[in-house]
Parts: structure tokens; sequence; C-alpha cells
């Protein structure tokens, strides 16, 4: 589909030919590492420096008392002042722009072209970029309702790991809880064995999503934070009817993960404008519903019916899930108050370079694809060395360099996160999460300050799920995962994100150049890092 420059092509048939003759006089082993690491590339002119750790906060719930009612505690959910606007003289109604808003967006939720939303003044919005927040735009007649309560009923703060957890420590809060979690521990392969609470934290850091959300979906559909679930809770510790989850919390704080991330960014990005509920009928979301909210829409609607959903969902319900987050973790809009919102319009992603050495060649084997499990926002990118694309899995003789500068905030198997405004920590800022980072050999442990083009360690399978020795890449600022072909596109020294017809399809693009995304590593999918690049 694009044209190639036939250079690439003959360089890329070397490269194979050559590989192959390794393989065939054995040069190249049949397991293990594929040949010994290169040197690793100078760092910068500090190295790293070990920082101090920062202190966890002590965080003590709610008594169990006060978690019946939202009287009890004496808090109420907030919505945001923004629902439906009225119709406005002429026809079509007024709508006030939020964070996160795209013209494309905002034309996909109220079903009408995207020239046709305009400023009160009748002046054209931007095509590219966020909108502005607080802005008043006008739809034109004809835009869809939607068939959900238009009222919002959790700030998107609340959903991700966003600044408003800064303060919160979940492990604390479930020791403090005394409920069946505080007492429960599962092994997993990876990290290993964890506690109720260091289980919830774990999830929680490597989906980007607000702990207290996690733990309040636990406790208010099985009771395991505060009290001692019942036997369907056991099992299914979500009480999902088709769960195979036999009482571990790991596959149900996954499953509601990943319902949570498709519903927020399914909302976000544009890709979801209805639920859909266990016995197939629908509903059309109200167009000027938040994120935050969509993302508790959409997990309820897999679960419960139409009718249930609804009085679960009621604001004024007092055993309503909105009423008993708001008792149980204080009102949600007063600390989105000062945790929103979590980016400017004018947000600009930091000068990132390609995370190989200068003179290599590696494949783009994804494009835009999950930032982490299958769907979510569309944020990660996979790269790969040219000679190893496509291959069984090995720890690479190649190094991963720092994209930026910044700190190391997690080094886990398999898993290295840089925070790149350096507050060492993960739900500020800006952040690079890396996938599949070997642990052997790994130059860098939580603390250390990186410089830009610094090594990290060896591309591998090692952490998720791989089936061949790549790395994935993908940001997030303020918590939320940032969308590689969105309004702030990926760039890595010029080389810019588009998305294709599917996810893992797409291309990076710089200049005429275009690299098409392969998982088999094929010659259109090669790029280097020349002499002059950054």
């Amino acid at each position: 589909m694009f044209q190639r420059p036939s250079w690439r092509g003959r360089l890329a048939s070397a490269l194979a030919a050559l590989t192959a003759g390794l393989m065939l006089v054995g040069m190249w082993p049949a397991a293990g590492r594929w040949l010994p690491p290169l040197p690793a590339p100078k760092p910068g002119s500090q190295g790293v420096l070990a920082l101090p750790g920062f202190p966890a906060p002590l965080v003590t719930p709610l008594p169990a008392a006060a978690q019946t009612t939202a009287a009890a505690a004496g808090a109420a959910p907030r919505p945001s002042s923004n629902a439906d606007a009225p119709p406005v003289p002429g026809g079509g109604q007024t709508y006030r722009t939020q964070a996160g808003d795209t013209l494309a967006v905002l034309a996909v939720r109220f079903g009408v072209d995207a020239d046709a939303i305009r400023t009160l003044d009748g002046e054209p919005l931007p095509a590219q970029g966020f909108l502005s927040p607080g802005q008043e735009v006008w739809i034109p007649p004809g835009a869809a309702t939607g068939d959900t309560p238009s009222l919002r009923l959790l700030p998107d703060s609340e959903v991700v790991y966003s600044p408003a957890t800064v303060d919160f420590d979940p492990v604390a809060f479930v020791q403090t809880a005394g409920g069946a979690l505080a007492t429960y521990e599962e092994y997993l392969p990876t990290p290993g064995t964890l506690s109720g609470g260091a289980l919830v934290a774990y999830i929680a850091h490597n989906y980007s999503l607000n702990p207290r959300l996690l733990l309040a979906l636990l406790e208010y559909r099985g009771g395991w934070v505060f009290g001692q679930p019942q036997s369907e809770a056991r099992d299914a510790p979500l009480r999902r009817a088709d769960s195979d989850a036999r009482g571990r919390v790991s596959r149900a704080l996954i499953w509601a993960a990943q319902q949570l991330a498709d519903g927020y960014y399914g909302w976000r990005e544009g890709r979801l404008t209805e639920l859909t509920f266990p016995d197939g009928s629908r509903k059309r979301l109200a167009p000027t519903l938040n994120a935050g909210t969509v993302a508790v829409m959409y997990f309820f609607a897999q679960l419960l019916p139409p009718d249930e959903w609804a009085r679960t969902l009621a604001p004024d319900n007092p055993q309503g899930f909105p009423a008993f987050y708001a008792a149980t973790f204080g009102d949600p809009w007063e600390r989105a108050r000062w945790a929103e919102p979590l980016y400017p319009p004018d947000l600009q992603q930091p000068a990132f370079i390609l995370p190989f050495a200068r003179g290599q060649w590696w494949s783009l084997t994804s494009g835009p694809h999950g930032a982490y499990g299958p769907a979510g926002s569309l944020a990660a990118l996979d790269l790969a060395p040219a000679r190893e694309g496509g291959a069984r899995c090995r720890v690479s003789r190649y190094w991963v360099l720092a994209v930026a500068d910044g700190v190391v905030v997690r080094s886990e198997p398999g898993v290295v996160v840089l925070d790149l405004d350096g507050d060492g920590r993960e739900q500020t800022g800006w952040n690079v999460l890396y996938l599949h980072i070997a642990s052997e050999e790994r130059r860098v442990q939580v603390g250390y300050r990186v410089h830009q083009g610094d090594p990290l360690g060896h591309p591998s399978c090692e952490g998720g799920v791989s089936t061949g020795t790549h790395i994935h890449l993908a940001r997030k600022y303020n918590g939320e995962w940032m969308a590689a072909a969105g309004p702030v596109p990926f760039d890595l020294g010029g080389w810019v994100a588009q998305a294709g017809a599917q996810p893992y399809q797409g291309r990076l693009v710089r200049g005429d150049d275009i690299v098409v995304a392969n998982p088999l590593g094929t010659p259109a999918s090669l790029l280097t890092r020349g002499p002059d690049d950054p």
C-alpha cells in the first residue's frame, strides 16, 4: 500500500541473508542470548544518581458503619454543573467543553458533522488538538441526545491513576478496614505472592487506575474490603454470572480494570457511543457525559440488566454506587477541584528520541494498540531489533535507551517506568512505560535519575504476553494514557505515530518517509536512527 525506497528493501534483504548465514554456521545459539551484549552506550555526563524514596502516606478509611448510606457520612455525590445545556434560539444547543475534548470526538458523540460544530460566534473550531475546557460551543439541530441519564457520577480523576491518588495508600487502607481482603494473599507468576492491598496497588499501577475505585467495586459488589464476602462473592468476587475467577481476586480486578479502561478510553477516543447490556438491549450514551462517568456506566452495564443498572447508578439512591462511593471515600468532586483538569489544551509531549542507538535498524512491529491489556487506550507502540523481530523469545543483545530525561519510578520484572517531571510520582506529569525489559543486566533501579539516551536494559519477552523479543512503549500524563495517534501524538525523534484501521496496525511518518507496522519485521517496517537524528 505504501511505497518504500528501494535501498531499504535491499538492505533488509542483506540483513536477512546475513542472519540466516550466521544461524547456519552456528554463530547464533539456539537457546538463551542471541549474542554477547553490545557495549552499553555511554551514559549522560552525570550517569545515574540515586534519589531518596518517597514515604507512603497513611490513610484511615471511614468506619464500616459509615458504608451503608451516604447520609451516614453526611456526604452526597456532586455531579458536574455541566449537564445538558438548554436549546438556544434558532435551534441546536450549547455545550461546555471538557478537558480532553476534541472536535472529531464531539462529532461522534453528538452524531453530527465536525464542521457543523462552531463557537457561539459562529467561528470554526480547531480540527486538531484538544479544545479549551469550559468553552461554550454550538451543536446543530438534530444532534443525538442519548438514552442514559446525563448527570455526571464520577470525575475523571477518580477513575485514572491521577494526582488525586497521591495521598492514598491502598495497602494501609485495606489493613485498617479489616475485612477479608486484609488477610487475603495470592500468588502471581509476576511479581510473586501479594497481600490483598498490594494486589489492588499492583493492578492500579499497571492499568493506571484509581485504587479507590477498584476497592469500592470489590466492596460494593462482594463485601471484600470491610466485611466477609458471602458464598457467591467468595467464588466470584464481583458476583459475575459468567466468572471463572473461583475466588481469585486478581482475576476479578483485572476484569474490572479492563472494563473501566474500555469505557473510559472508548469514550475519550471516540470509539464508544452506546452500552450493550447482558440481555442484548442497548442505550446510547448522553453526549455530554465525562469519561469517568462512562467508565462506571460501562462497568455496571456488563453485569446488570437495564433496570437494576439504573437503580445502582441513581445519585438519589442511598443504596446506589454513587452514594456508597461518597460515603466510603468522601466527596470525589471536592478532590477533583484541585486534581483537574488532568491536562491543559496546549499539552505537548517532551522531545523524545528513538529508544535505540544510532546506526541500528529496528522494526515497528505494532502500531497503536492497548497501553496495558488487550484494549483500553490505543497508547502503545512496539519496536524490535531488526534481526530479532518476529523471532522466538530471547534476551536481545541490543540496548533499550531512555527516550528522555527522567527518574525511574518502577523497575519490576519486565517493567520500567520513567517519570519525566522528576518528582518520583507516577500519578503526575509525563510518564513513559517500557514493557518486556529483561531483568538480566538491567541498568536502572527505582530512584535512579537517567538522561536521554542512557541504557535501561535489553528487549525480551519478560513481563506480560509476548510472542517475540520486542519492547512496548506507552505514555501517560497525570495518570491518563495518551493515545499514540491522538491529539498529542507519539513522536520519537520526529517519527510521528498514525493509527491504522485496527489496533496494532498503523505507521510512523517523518516527512516523506513512512514505516508500516508489521509483526514479522518486513522491510517496510524498518527504521534507523541516523547520525544527524536526535
